[in-house]
């Protein structure tokens, strides 16, 4: 465990050495800035409206403005997790430490769970950010903090699983452009995949369907936690990492 937590350590020192954690936190936090102001403010047209007999229900926060604050911030781990994952074999290929890191007394898996670790770190102060903004919700409103907690679950997983793809496309080059470019066409395959699902019967529109990780992110947004949802996260995160660990070790064989 303790070597674990050294190659984490110098993932989250390497990160914060390069321009690369300052651009993703700032980045990520101009972002949720703008979709947490435009449905602010959607929301509160609309609350509006209802104050004035337009409308016969009042809003309630959590299902009118958090949830879909958080669906549509889950666009923006598209563009940003690349920026995380290009560089975790890329760069070490590029500089010639992967050799030295290959031969040093520790396992793959020890070297995969350490990067893994790292780059789920800086993506966890990524989500930190959006507490300063969410905080701002229970100083002026009354929204539940459970399906908030349930919703950041879901992010959390959801990133992993981008994370041990964009881990396991690294390790295939040593241009960290390419694998950031490779990492964004898959993570929107990954995306779109459902949009498809018509056309293959109904079979095969299940299958589809339960294939596409946004979809298992659906339950966790609305404050539901499925069994089934957190199965197929934790499978797609092993497989991911375990594809990782086996292109790796053929680099190993390869040295």
């Amino acid at each position: 465990m303790s070597n674990i937590l050294a190659i984490a350590q110098k993932e989250i020192r390497s990160y914060f050495a390069s321009p690369i954690a300052y651009v993703a936190l700032g980045l990520f936090a101009f972002l949720f800035g703008m979709f947490f102001v435009a449905i602010l403010d959607w929301f509160a047209k609309q609350g509006m409206m209802g104050g004035m007999g337009m409308q016969a229900a009042p809003l309630n926060l959590n299902q009118h403005f958090v949830r879909p604050l958080l669906l549509n911030i889950t666009v923006v781990l598209l563009f940003m997790l690349p920026m995380i994952t290009m560089r975790t074999y890329a760069e070490e290929k590029r500089s010639g430490t992967i050799e030295l890191l290959l031969t040093s007394p520790i396992t793959d898996l020890q070297i995969i769970l350490g990067k893994f670790l790292g780059a789920m770190a800086l993506y966890a102060a990524m989500l930190g950010v959006m507490l300063v903004y969410i905080g701002a919700l229970f100083v002026f409103g009354n929204p539940e903090w459970k399906p908030i907690a349930t919703a950041y679950l879901g992010l959390l997983l959801m990133g992993g699983c981008f994370i041990s793809v964009g881990m396991l496309i690294s390790s295939f080059t040593k241009n960290q452009i390419v694998a950031g470019m490779l990492t964004f066409g898959v993570f929107l395959l990954l995306w779109i995949i459902d949009w498809t699902s018509s056309h293959f019967g109904p079979t095969g529109e299940a299958i589809v369907n339960h294939l596409s990780i946004t979809r298992h992110f659906e339950d966790f947004a609305k404050g539901v936690i499925d069994t089934t949802h957190l199965v197929y996260y934790v499978s797609f995160i092993t497989f991911g990492l375990f594809l990782t660990a086996k292109s790796v070790d053929s680099e190993r064989w390869r040295g």
